[in-house]
């Protein structure tokens, strides 16, 4: 995906746990799930594509330029 070796992977968890330390590692890997979790769960949804496409094709039968 993003072409990481494993060296790479190794520092880039190092510096995170520096950074932000052993405690508020876990609060964070949480809070990134749920928010992916939420992102995925929305973009499977269509019902509200439906209806955003239902009001995108009413306001091009408004005919705003009169």
């Amino acid at each position: 995906m993003f072409n990481l070796g494993w060296t790479e992977v190794v520092l880039v968890i190092g510096v995170a746990l520096l950074i932000f330390g052993p405690k508020k590692i876990p609060q964070l890997g949480s809070a990134l799930g749920k928010t992916l979790r939420g992102f995925k769960e929305e973009m499977n949804s269509g019902a509200e594509l439906d209806s955003a496409s239902e009001d995108y094709d009413d306001a091009e039968d408004a005919d705003v330029y009169r």
